[in-house]
């Protein structure tokens, strides 16, 4: 079996990578970053794994991908991973900067997700599609309307794939994600002076009931549940992967008294 993981290249979909290798899949990664993809080369199981570099939005990279895919072995899954982490606001920003910045996020969802599809009925077999989305898609974070716009659309994409394609054996779900440490959260952290990131740690630790972030493995872990036959009638379903953080519903910028 096979699949696609667009955004690959780091963070979460690097962990969701490594998890599919150690289950036996062989994986083509779509990455826009040459330098995000250098690790593939030395990777142990590098004769499990393919490259595409280039825009996940972009129909030619995703085909491309796909042919990969099922060169190595049959397709059976597709995670659409990749996203852009730049917001703006309708107040001080160009009304088309901000519908530019919901496509860019929106737009490789839909593009991975008419590519697998089309290939899943071509070759007349069962397939599953996950989406990564986040908790702002339903509690967004001030200042980051185009992502949690964006996130929002991704759920409803998923819902609707689910429904005009599961009786075709083809399922689609999505996983909501928490803050997770991922490269851009370190380097974040990096940036910051000693006691302004000991508060940002302490800020998303009480964001999160478990009391700390996610970790990219703990993510990749979720949706190789959702990709594999033991979720075989789950179709439709966001499933939160966020530490509780939806259900305890904190708006980031409250203090505790």
């Amino acid at each position: 079996m096979s699949c696609v993981v667009t955004g690959g290249g780091r963070g979460v979909g690097r962990g969701i990578v490594e998890r599919l290798l150690a289950d036996g899949l062989a994986v083509v990664v779509v990455e826009r970053d040459p330098s995000a993809v250098s690790w593939v080369e030395t990777h142990a199981r590098g004769d499990q794994l393919a490259v595409v570099v280039g825009d996940a939005g972009d129909e030619r990279v995703t085909n491309r991908a796909a042919d990969l895919a099922e060169r190595a072995q049959p397709l059976t899954g597709w995670v659409n991973n990749a996203a852009v982490f730049r917001d703006a606001s309708v107040h001080d920003a160009p009304v088309g900067e901000v519908v530019d910045l919901i496509s860019r996020n929106l737009r490789p969802a839909v593009v991975g997700a008419a590519t697998a599809v089309r290939r899943f009925l071509a070759a007349g077999t069962a397939g599953a599609v996950v989406n990564v989305s986040s908790h702002q898609a339903a509690r967004p974070v001030p200042g980051c309307l185009p992502y949690a716009t964006a996130k929002a659309a991704v759920e409803g994409l998923t819902r609707a794939l689910a429904v005009e394609y599961g009786r075709h054996g083809i399922r689609a779900n999505a996983v909501a994600l928490g803050s997770v440490a991922t490269e851009r959260h370190e380097a974040l952290l990096a940036e910051a002076q000693p006691e302004q990131a000991r508060r940002i740690e302490a800020e998303l630790a009480r964001l999160h009931p478990v009391g700390r972030i996610g970790q990219p493995q703990e993510v990749a872990e979720a949706v190789a549940y959702l990709l594999s036959s033991a979720a075989g009638f789950v179709n439709g379903v966001t499933l939160p992967v966020d530490g509780g953080r939806h259900a305890l519903g904190l708006d980031p910028q409250s203090r505790p008294d």
